[in-house]
């Protein structure tokens, strides 16, 4: 064996002992003390987890395998205007200039809705004529903005409507609620599901959502050690 590997497995076994200090520490404290303590561990351990989703990297520190490519999209080399949906009793105009094809939808900027939106091809109650004047040469090319910001995943799952963070006085958790659990957990464990309602499974990707690194587990003891130093000022 190394001398690197011999150091870093002794740091690891003097870190593991630190932790077993620390957590008769804490069993020592009285419940609502413990409740307390436990609580504020975990809402920081939630910040901190949902920061490195953010950054796209696992516990490890390595980066999320990126996204599949996105099928590539079509576009239309024409404006349309028609009035949708089919079936409603007063369906409304769309008309569009920029579109892209997206196998049943067709997708652009709604100019009387003022933003982009999607649309079902066999939903559409009437097709209405455009006018030549209408038809402009940028016609098909959608333009879309934020590119960057969309390339970031789990940008909505890391906030706090979904991650989730409490304690008692027993234990300190977090974890995802809702739909959002069945989501996180697809891609924590690498599991198969389907992109949309029409489309096959495929397996996505192991991206470690949740995982303890090592800084947070240094930083719950600093958190420990803060609290009792506080409660022993107190009583002094």
């Amino acid at each position: 064996m190394s001398a690197q590997a011999t150091r870093s497995r002794s740091v690891v076994e003097d870190f593991a002992a630190i932790e077993q200090l620390a957590g008769a520490l804490v069993r020592s404290l009285a419940p609502v003390e413990r409740r307390l303590l436990l609580r504020r561990m975990a809402r920081d351990l939630r910040q901190s987890q949902s920061a490195r989703i953010g950054r796209q990297q696992n516990p490890d520190g390595s980066a999320f395998e990126r996204r599949r490519p996105r099928q590539e999209q079509k576009p239309g080399g024409f404006a349309v205007r028609f009035l949708y949906p089919l079936g409603a009793a007063e369906p409304r105009l769309v008309f569009m200039r920029s579109w892209v094809r997206q196998g049943p939808l067709m997708t652009g900027y709604d100019q009387e809705a003022g933003a982009i939106r999607s649309f079902f091809y066999d939903k559409v109650a009437k097709w209405l004529p455009v006018e030549p004047g209408e038809q402009n040469a940028g016609a098909g090319k959608l333009r879309r903005r934020g590119t960057i910001r969309r390339a970031a995943m789990f940008r909505k799952l890391r906030g706090g409507r979904f991650l989730r963070a409490d304690a008692t006085d027993r234990e300190a958790w977090i974890g995802f609620s809702g739909r959002a659990a069945e989501v996180a957990k697809i891609h924590q464990e690498g599991l198969f599901d389907q992109p949309s309602i029409k489309s096959k499974k495929v397996r996505y990707a192991r991206r470690g959502l949740l995982g303890l690194t090592e800084r947070e587990r240094g930083r719950a003891i600093e958190l420990l050690l803060e609290h009792v130093a506080g409660a022993v000022t107190a009583l002094g």
